[in-house]
This record gives structure tokens, C-alpha cells and sequence, in this order.
């Protein structure tokens, strides 16, 4: 469980966090969703540490990040993985050695136990057999695929995930979806997703932050979102044309 408390951050005179607030559970994928500049990717920054906010709490399981010293600091990072926009995988690395690297950094395993764990992670996101081939040589879902792999390398207790699905088709996006649902269930993480992704959010959408302006909007889940009476939320996700009509649908079915 991570939670957030009144976190404000600015740059110089603009204020783009507005003292948000909100739980995200363990178990479960939670989204954070809203427009560009709403303050989604700033307050992602802010939850690992890549930002300092100028007020409020960010707690990892009763553990304020902010309160932590170096060596705390560093203990805690070593329970979080990582899936980036782009896959940020090593060109010059295999595929195997791209998922080797967290444990050759971070733990103290000897490089048989390196490899056997990297083999299973791989493994578990079905990409067995590929893991002498380079990132260049496999389509970016797979890349992805690794990335996730990589990311779990360390057994995580949270996993954090900037826009997962960029540059993916629709088909892709979906098995991507389906593999990080699927693994923050089996390893029981608190998984946080940025995303603008709205078939994301319909399919694997447990616990959903809308943020508007730098301010919590709006909180759901993917069963609730689409009779929300949120007029700023509406106008978000029903921005496409194929939202419109499943909202149509849905209003015309209690009519009847």
C-alpha cells in the first residue's frame, strides 16, 4: 500500500500539485489517468523520489519516503521495479543480460542464481527462447515484455509503470495489460500505472485517480467510471467517439 497525503509541488510560481491525496492498494493495478498537464507524470516523480514535493506525506507501508535517510532511501528503492515509456533496455546487452542487470546491481546472488532467476522472469512474461537475441532483433512488445521482466527481476513490492502501452498497437496493448493485471496479482504489489490509455483503464482499471489541474478529481474503479456524473471527467473519457457511443448505449439500456 502506497499513500499519499496532501502533496503540493511547484516549479518556480505554478503550483502543479494541489494537495492530493489518496490510497494505492496492494493487490491491485491502480491508474493514474488525466490530460497532458494535468500533473499525473509530476506526481508519479513524487512517489519514487524523483521529485521532492514542498508538502505533504508519501508513505510506503506506514514509511514516509519523505522522513527516510540515505541508506533507507536506497533499501526502499531496491523494493521498487520499474517499467518505463520506452522500454530503456541496454542495445548492447541480450535480452537476458537486460534482465540480469537489477540483480547484478542490487543483490547478492551469485551469477548461476542471477541467471536461473532472469531465465524464470522471462519465462513468465513468454519469452523463453529469446534471451540471446538483442533488443534490436525483436518487435517492441517484446521489448515491453522484457522490460517487465527486468522489472520484476528483484521480486518488487511495488511496481511502478509510465505509460506501458506507448508505441503499441491495440492487440499489444491489451496482452501488456493483461500481463501486468496478471502479475501484480501473483506477486501482490501495489502497481501504479500512468496512463492516457482509455482502453487500459476499461480493462484493468481497479482503483483510478483522475487528476484535473493538479487536484484529485475523481476516484473509481473501471465499473463505475462510465455512469460517473463527473462533468470534467466525462468530457476526459469521452473525448473519442467510441466512448460516446458506449455511453449512449448504456443511458439508452436504462431508458428501457
Amino acid at each position: 500500500m502506497i499513500e499519499i497525503n496532501t502533496i503540493e509541488k511547484s516549479f518556480e510560481e505554478k503550483k502543479v500539485l494541489k494537495g492530493i491525496s489518496t490510497t494505492f492498494k496492494t493487490g491491485e493495478t491502480n491508474l493514474i489517468i488525466g490530460e497532458s498537464g494535468s500533473g499525473k507524470t509530476v506526481l508519479m516523480q513524487c512517489i519514487v523520489g524523483l521529485l521532492t514535493p514542498e508538502k505533504g506525506e508519501v508513505k510506503y507501508d506506514h514509511r514516509d519516503l519523505l522522513k527516510m535517510g540515505k541508506l533507507e532511501t536506497q533499501k526502499l528503492r531496491r523494493e521498487m521495479g520499474m517499467l518505463f515509456q520506452s522500454a530503456a533496455l541496454f542495445d548492447s546487452m541480450t535480452v537476458l543480460e537486460n534482465v540480469m542487470f537489477p540483480l547484478n546491481m542490487f543483490s547478492d546472488k551469485t551469477l548461476r542464481e542471477q541467471t536461473r532467476r532472469a531465465l524464470t522472469c522471462l519465462d513468465r512474461v513468454n519469452l523463453k527462447g529469446a534471451d540471446t537475441k538483442f533488443p534490436g532483433e525483436i518487435s517492441g512488445g517484446m521489448q515491453k515484455r522484457v522490460a517487465i521482466a527486468r522489472a520484476i527481476a528483484l521480486n518488487p513490492h511495488y511496481l511502478f509503470c509510465d505509460e506501458p502501452n506507448s508505441g503499441l498497437d491495440p492487440k499489444t496493448s491489451l496482452v501488456i495489460d493483461a500481463l501486468i493485471h496478471e502479475i501484480t496479482k501473483e506477486y501482490g504489489m501495489t502497481t501504479i500505472i500512468n496512463t492516457h490509455d482509455m482502453n487500459s483503464v476499461m480493462s484493468i482499471g481497479e482503483n483510478i485517480l483522475f487528476i484535473n489541474k493538479g487536484k484529485n478529481e475523481w476516484e473509481g474503479s473501471k465499473e463505475n467510471i462510465l455512469s460517473s456524473n463527473n462533468k470534467k471527467l466525462n468530457s476526459f473519457i469521452f473525448a473519442s467517439d467510441l466512448f460516446k457511443k458506449v455511453k449512449e448505449i448504456e443511458v439508452n439500456q436504462v431508458k428501457e
